[in-house]
């Protein structure tokens, strides 16, 4: 009688997103104010918390937000009211200190938050400039690890012809600013992906090094029991490419209307199902996002709503037996 095959155990979470302020009316309504009061201390209590779970990546949603920084820039004005001066510098420290990597969201320069477009003059500068004054200040903090393109796909079917050029462009400018760090990418329209030869000449061209699919279960899109298809078209596409498959997976609801409330944690026998259908296609799964939707019961620098304790808990428990 042959041996049974050993079936892997379901892969964790072992990244995360991470907004200094949510991009998007309302959506961050649970957070925004108390991440704008965080001290220094305050975030590398977060990253802590998320080193502590098992995760060892960051993705710094952007380093600003319609024309405002969370770092201390040269040309650009602060974001108001921020109790710590350099929020991205206590990010990177923390992260520096718990050994996490941190992807640096070299985005929304301007007032579009949304899908990629012709740039205006304030998009071309921060677009030129930012990644230079992001190695400048940071370049030798080993925890900046490489940047990520807020600016999102919205693939139907394809991805846009605008998107495309926006990736190259973005991409000259930060492997100009530094050769050599990786570039990631999270799009959406996941469940749209035609899986065909333009898709994977599209694929081949990408001047990226990761793609992280946003599973788009939170935006209610698609439902846990249809991921195991969507994926599997996904690693198939991947398999013979040199730009490993990555999951954001969704840890989030809408309190009310899709895009018109705020975030709010998902239940965990939701998440489970999306762990479970994500694991055996991808490489890595990143979720959006721990600050915000997960919060130990008494921690020092809580943010998000109250369930966002109760999230944490089951997920502890069942990394802890089942993910770690």
């Amino acid at each position: 009688m042959s041996a049974c095959a050993t079936i892997p155990p379901p892969k964790p979470i072992t990244g995360s997103w991470l907004d200094v302020h949510h991009p998007n009316p309302r959506e961050g309504d649970y957070w925004n104010e108390t991440t704008g009061r965080f001290s220094a201390a305050d975030w590398s209590v977060k990253i802590g918390e998320m080193a502590a779970l098992g995760m060892d990546t960051i993705v710094v949603t952007s380093v600003i937000l319609r024309g405002k920084t969370f770092y201390p820039s040269d040309y650009l004005p602060p974001w108001p009211g921020l109790a710590c001066a350099d929020p991205l510098g206590a990010v990177l420290a923390g992260a520096g200190h718990y050994g996490l990597r941190v992807f640096l969201g070299a985005g929304y320069f301007s007032d579009n938050t949304g899908a990629a477009r012709p740039a205006n003059a304030a998009e071309r500068r921060g677009r030129r400039e930012v990644p230079l004054e992001l190695v400048r200040q940071y370049g030798e903090n080993p925890s900046f690890h490489g940047w990520y393109l807020p600016v999102e796909a919205g693939i139907n079917g394809h991805f846009p012809d605008d998107y495309l050029s926006y990736t190259r462009e973005m991409s000259d400018h930060c492997r100009a600013a530094a050769p050599g760090k990786p570039i990631l990418i999270a799009p959406y329209g996941t469940r749209t992906i035609i899986p065909g030869t333009t898709f994977r000449r599209q694929l081949e061209a990408l001047p990226v090094d990761f793609v992280a699919y946003q599973d788009e279960v939170g935006v209610r899109k698609t439902t846990p029991e249809e991921l195991p298809c969507i994926f599997d078209r996904l690693h198939e596409l991947h398999r013979d490419l040199p730009i490993p498959l990555w999951a954001d997976m969704e840890i989030f609801d809408f309190e009310g209307r899709t895009y018109g409330s705020p975030l709010v944690p998902a239940p965990f026998p939701r998440v489970r199902r999306q762990l479970h259908a994500l694991s055996p296609r991808v490489e890595k799964i990143l979720c959006y996002q721990y600050p915000g939707l997960m919060n130990p019961p008494h921690g020092h620098a809580f943010a998000g709503h109250r369930d966002s304790t109760a999230l944490y808990a089951a997920y502890r428990e069942w990394w802890q037996t089942a993910g770690a």
